[in-house]
């Protein structure tokens, strides 16, 4: 056995391991900063040590804890003496993860690709549950409905209740388990019993070491920079005075009632209008819900941002809209918004009515950053866009400038121009570390599991989120006398946000108590009831979604653009091409639309490459519809998302957001049927 790195656990990690190390299933709670994945490399370290044929299993929810895992925490500690592997959806590993479970004593993956090993039965990418001795669940209070966790959980279940006896030990860590949003105890005590039941453990924190525990991780000192309501907004005035003159023209049936402009649920109420003009064939009303809504989000961002990031989001919108009008609809929405135009940019420009907001958030950084201090800080904000306009306004911002400020974006990773790649991720990641970057503009992508020591100022900007994630963000602020400042409006919504939170956070810990001093006999009672239930649950549900998928035959279903409302397609026309992509496999579809530009991924995949995006080519319409895949080299199949087209069932017209909510049967795609349909002269 070569010599790996040493530890010695402090004491208070040492009490919430002790169970685990006894071979239970345990959840452990600790804050954020207190060491938790420490704990789960010691608990790891010792199953190695003692259990035959062990195999560690490290789950993770987002990408970059992968690696944050793996190159920070297992491999210092464990690298020397066992095979360690890390594997995400970007990684060639990933194909043969059948494989690579065999020939590794711990793997640190994504649950999403456990779960496709599990379910997939080809021998090179087959994984079982039994093959794994001990299963480790990060940020595990995301072990719900149907999280990926949860899914795999169902799997240990559904065998746990048959009585297999070959299950992985498990071990979850969480700096909170939140209260489902539940606000009186019983309930939150009700919702930490269903995270230990889909987890199948106890919980565990620290009893007799808490002012150790406080040491080690301070608290970030808080604080509530308020800012006055704008004297005058007239930029943000006209804009809803512009809206008023869209429902105006869309007389809106009766029973339409759409709540105040500018907020959160007006946009949740123009979704569901659009849907509703849809379905009723009514093109009117469908598309001045989609204007309606791009003038709220310009609300929204006004009230959070520059008015000129607002004016330049509708700019935007109407840029690609003058070309593709259709009908007297369109006519009238792009006119509105050309005849109004100029008068809202000159609005937008003038300093008079600058946002606030910008301004006290400009002295919060001003208060931590400055030519000779060694800052380190993260913004959050709500969307992508936000973080983009942030940065602008950093690096346009001379005083922030001269304080040093040297930020880069930080969101989630995906595909689409707006999103990061995993190695843009990685690399702005390791420039903050290294001191290269001081200020992260970050969505909530960073508010899990991130690890950036030196980290001493959290700025919420806009935002309104749930106590986890409150939590979650304000322990980024790892450093002493580090600070967490959430900027808003006098008796503004985020500031009752942030009160309840604080009163959740408070309830979590409550209910958490309770459940720890249940007895034995009691919980292990509530816990096998919760389960059962689960499982029959899920069977209703399975039962629900195979009637759905079996109400309408795929012939009988008609596919049409969402926005011109051409149809376009029957239902049987679309297979399901390696249980991940829909694709048209009619030759003549191709009569429907047009290419736009060449699709560029980052990764590889095995079989096929992208090719084109294609948009509708009815007349004007040009609506985006997906991209031409390469598949082995030879079929040219439209990929296609199903929210930018409507349904016509015998039920009527609906529209669906995921391919998963249709209601008929996809079939699967076969390349032999392909061929033999496009080359038959080869097949005589």
């Amino acid at each position: 056995m070569h010599r790996m790195e040493e530890f010695e656990l402090r004491s208070y990690q040492k009490e919430v391991v002790e169970r685990a190390l006894k071979g239970e299933n345990v959840i452990i709670w600790l804050p954020t900063g207190g060491g938790k994945t420490r704990a789960a490399v010691y608990i790891a370290r010792r199953h190695l040590e003692t259990t035959a044929n062990a195999k560690v299993m490290v789950l993770v929810n987002k990408v970059h804890l992968v690696d944050q895992h793996y190159t920070k925490e297992f491999k210092p500690y464990l690298g020397n003496g066992y095979r360690l592997m890390k594997v995400s959806g970007d990684s060639q590993e990933k194909d043969f993860f059948g494989i690579v479970v065999q020939d590794n004593d711990v793997i640190i993956c994504t649950a999403q690709i456990l779960y496709n090993a599990l379910i997939n039965k080809e021998e090179a990418k087959h994984t079982e549950l039994s093959d794994i001795t001990l299963l480790i669940i990060d940020e595990c209070h995301h072990t719900h409905k149907e999280s990926v966790y949860n899914k795999i959980m169902r799997c240990y279940l559904e065998k746990k209740l048959k009585g297999q006896r070959r299950i992985p030990q498990i071990l979850g860590l969480t700096a909170s388990p939140g209260t489902g949003g539940a606000k009186a105890l019983e309930e939150a005590v009700n919702h930490v019993l269903e995270i230990c039941a889909n987890l199948d453990s106890v919980i565990v924190s620290t009893k007799n070491y808490t002012p150790e525990l406080e040491e080690k991780v301070p608290r970030p000192q808080k604080t509530f920079d308020i800012v006055e309501k704008r004297a005058a907004d007239p930029f943000g005035d006209h804009i809803k005075w512009m809206m008023q003159q869209i429902h105006g023209f869309m007389n809106l049936p009766p029973d339409v009632r759409l709540r105040e402009c500018g907020t959160q649920e007006y946009e949740a109420d123009v979704v569901i209008l659009e849907q509703r003009g849809v379905s009723q064939d009514n093109r009117l009303l469908a598309q001045c819900a989609i204007h309606l809504r791009q003038y709220n989000d310009a609300l929204l961002i006004n009230d959070t941002l520059r008015m000129m990031d607002a004016y330049r989001s509708l700019e935007e919108f109407y840029n690609t809209k003058v070309t593709t009008a259709i009908d007297g609809t369109d006519y009238f929405l792009v006119g509105l918004f050309q005849e109004n135009q100029v008068e809202l940019k000159n609005f937008a420009a003038d300093p008079r009515y600058e946002n606030p907001k910008m301004e006290k958030l400009e002295s919060t950084l001003l208060g931590q950053f400055g030519p000779d201090v060694q800052s380190r800080g993260i913004l959050f904000s709500r969307t992508r866009r936000s973080t983009r306009c942030l940065l602008d306004w950093v690096q346009k911002k001379r005083t922030l400038q001269k304080a040093g400020i040297k930020a880069a974006i930080l969101t989630g990773a995906g595909n689409g121009i707006t999103y990061m790649t995993q190695n843009e991720q990685a690399d702005t990641i390791r420039n903050f570390r290294n001191g290269t970057l001081n200020l992260l503009i970050s969505t909530s992508v960073a508010e899990e599991g991130l690890d950036i020591p030196e980290c001493n100022l959290v700025v919420r900007y806009g935002l309104l989120t749930n106590e986890i994630a409150q939590q979650q963000a304000s322990g980024r602020a790892r450093a002493r006398d580090s600070q967490y400042s959430v900027v808003a409006q006098e008796g503004g919504r985020e500031i009752r946000r942030e009160h309840l939170n604080e009163y959740l956070e408070e309830l979590t810990g409550k209910a958490i108590a309770r459940v720890q001093s249940m007895s034995e006999h009691e919980f292990r009672r509530k816990i096998n009831e919760i389960q059962t239930q689960a499982i029959i649950m899920n069977k209703v549900l399975q039962n629900r979604e195979t009637e759905k998928k079996n109400r309408h035959a795929a012939s009988s279903i008609r596919i049409l653009c969402r926005n011109c409302f051409a149809q376009v397609a029957s239902g049987s026309d679309f297979k399901l091409l390696e249980n991940a992509h829909y694709v048209n496999v009619n030759p003549d579809f191709k009569n429907h639309y047009k290419l736009g530009g060449k699709v560029v991924l980052e990764r590889r995949f095995e079989d096929w490459e992208p090719g084109c995006t294609v948009s509708c080519n009815n007349g004007n319409c040009n609506k985006d519809w997906g991209f031409e895949m390469k598949y082995k080299k030879v079929a040219i199949l439209p990929n296609l998302a199903i929210k930018n087209f409507a349904l016509e069932t015998p039920d009527g017209r609906i529209t669906v957001k995921k391919w998963k909510d249709v209601p008929f049967m996809v079939e699967e795609f076969t390349f032999e049927q392909y061929c033999s349909d496009f080359f038959p002269d080869l097949f005589d």
